[in-house]
Parts: C-alpha cells; structure tokens; sequence
C-alpha cells in the first residue's frame, strides 16, 4: 500500500509545480485582450455575430440626445479620474454629482427619456446616478481623511451600472 501511495503523492507535487510554472508565465498582459478579440472576429467571419442585448426605440431626436448625454457621462468619468490622481478630491466630487449624480437627472432629460425605457433599464440608470451621488460624497470624505479608496470604491459602482446597462440594453 505503501508503495502506492508514494507514487500518487509524486504525481500530485509534480502537477501543482506545473500548474504553478504556467501560472507565474501567464501574467496579464493587455495586448493579449486585442490578440484574443482578433482571433474572435477571424474566427466568427463565416458566422452570424448575436446581439443579444434588449434593443430600446427611441425617436430620433431624443435616441441622439441620449447618446451624446452617455458620451458625456464617459468624459466625465475621465474628469473624474484625473482628479482623483491629482488629489483633487473635491473636484472630482463636484464633477460626479453635476454631471453623472440625481442633480444631473433634469440636464439630462431623465423623465422624457425615461418613459422609453424597459423598467430594467431605467432603475439602471437612476441607480447610476445614485452611486454616481455616493461617489462625490466619498470624494469629498477623501479629501478629509486623506484615504481615496473608499471613493475609488465608490466611483467602481458607478463604471459597474455603465457596464450593466451597456450589456443589456442597445438603444436605436
């Protein structure tokens, strides 16, 4: 019985050494995640890409209008960043609620655009501009307490109601 075991137990080792060398190789590397959407798109050529995302009709006007505010929103969250990395803490606060917080909702037509959307899509959208509200409160405690993770961990629920609402929704 002995006997058997011995050999098992070098087998085990031999594969957690393995499987940590191939670990320690594979370290992330962004150029990979191009690589990787490259071969995707050669390799769905001959087949139909799905879209499986809820299409949202919007009249013309207002489906421009609403594009244009979401561009908004991704420069603000690029405002945002900026000063959160140059410790302008109360800046990226201010930029959060005007732009993206519940005082942003009537600049961006809120109610007009609300009556378009899926039940789903809107309670997104307000819980954006809630967290994006949270967010600037945090921002300024960082600017008190001299610790910007709090807000960093803030303004990641405001970018994850983006990514939700993107994933689900298409609107045309």
């Amino acid at each position: 019985m002995k006997e058997k075991t011995i050999p098992t137990f070098l087998g085990a080792v031999a594969m957690v050494a393995v499987m940590a060398s191939v670990q320690a190789e594979q370290k992330h590397d962004p150029s990979m995640h191009m690589q990787h959407m490259q071969e995707m798109q050669h390799t769905n050529t001959d087949a139909a890409v799905v879209d499986s995302r809820t299409i949202v009709h919007f009249p013309n006007d207002l489906r421009i209008h609403t594009l244009a505010n979401m561009r908004d929103h991704l420069l603000a969250l690029s405002e945002i960043q900026d000063a959160l990395a140059r410790e302008q803490f109360e800046k990226a606060g201010e930029i959060a609620e005007k732009r993206l917080g519940m005082t942003s909702m009537e600049l961006h037509g809120a109610h007009e655009v609300g009556q378009y959307m899926p039940k789903e899509m809107a309670a997104i959208g307000t819980e954006m501009h809630r967290s994006a509200s949270r967010f600037a409160v945090a921002a300024s405690d960082a600017a008190v307490a001299d610790d910007v993770k709090p807000a960093l961990a803030a303004l990641s629920d405001v970018t994850r109601q983006c990514v939700a609402c993107h994933s689900g929704f298409r609107v045309q």
